[in-house]
């Protein structure tokens, strides 16, 4: 299948042994999506509900630090998607529709 790439014109970097824009953009976003990922982990385990209001906050502060990288990484043309068909997305959100009513604890409540 022939996937259409999105994405901006890619910014020119360095081509040398040492890191560049890209690599530190690259290493943040990491680092910011691993981040993400332990603080979701955390608050989807805390049941000390003071702490889970203290760190809620700071695990969408690292969300929005994710999206804009990812942002400025695609802007500069260095993080680059594949589209897809718009028939099977919609195929796709059908299927998971379908299958989130029929395993809601309060289907048979309404």
């Amino acid at each position: 299948m022939n996937q259409q790439k999105i994405s901006n014109q890619e910014t020119p970097v360095p081509n040398t042994s040492a890191m560049n824009d890209r690599d530190f953009v690259n290493e943040l976003l990491t680092t910011e999506k691993y981040i993400t990922s332990s603080y979701s982990t955390a608050l989807n385990e805390l049941s000390h509900d003071a702490l889970y209001q203290r760190i809620q906050p700071l695990f969408h502060e690292a969300q929005n630090t994710q999206r804009r990288l990812y942002e400025l990484m695609f802007q500069y043309g260095w993080y680059k998607i594949e589209a897809e068909d718009a028939m099977k997305i919609e195929q796709t959100y059908q299927q998971f529709q379908s299958t989130l009513q029929n395993q809601s604890p309060y289907q048979n409540n309404q």
